[in-house]
């Protein structure tokens, strides 16, 4: 029987930086299903998801050094694949609208409930959302701009733009999971 020692984050990231083999299969091994979650809500193409994740992973790596350690590694790597899958459909001139709408449903709750969702009750979760919330949302995930640009169109911070978005994907899950206690 083979014996895992639990390493911390940091520790973890720290040996990737120093091309540790090991350390960088048990980083992907840790994220990949979040990160393959994330790929799959951008395409419909299982097979362009696969390629999305293998992209989103060559970045993590070749950018890893730029993590400070000043927020959620997690996040960090969210927004990794989030933006990879951004530019993966840009090259294939995917629309995202369609794309985001059409698999917007893999935000965790139940597939009971998804299933009874259709594409208007998706946009209405949308539409419940702050205006601040919801603007930033629909520019960075279905326009496909990224945070600077948000923060120029806007006039507000980068980070005020992260944070934003951060907080409508908390939000929508949170909705989904409550109409998900309303159905039982």
């Amino acid at each position: 029987m083979a014996i895992t020692v639990d390493i911390t984050e940091k520790d973890l990231v720290q040996a990737c930086l120093r091309q540790d083999g090991k350390a960088q299969t048990q980083l992907y091994k840790k994220y990949s299903p979040v990160m393959f979650a994330i790929c799959l809500r951008y395409s419909a193409n299982p097979d362009n998801a696969k390629d999305m994740l293998q992209e989103a992973f060559i970045r993590v790596f070749d950018r890893l050094d730029k993590f400070r350690f000043e927020g959620s590694f997690e996040g960090w790597l969210k927004r990794v694949a989030v933006t990879t899958c951004l530019d993966f459909n840009k090259k294939l001139k995917i629309e995202p609208y369609a794309e985001e709408i059409d698999n917007f449903t893999h935000l965790g709750a139940e597939a009971g409930v998804l299933s009874q969702m259709g594409a208007n009750d998706l946009i209405n979760l949308l539409q419940k959302l702050p205006v601040g919330y919801r603007t930033v949302f629909n520019l960075f995930a279905i326009e496909g701009y990224g945070h600077a640009e948000i923060a120029q169109m806007l006039e507000i911070n980068e980070n005020t733009s992260k944070t934003q978005l951060f907080k409508a994907r908390k939000m929508l899950q949170a909705f989904v999971l409550n109409s998900d206690k309303s159905i039982e």
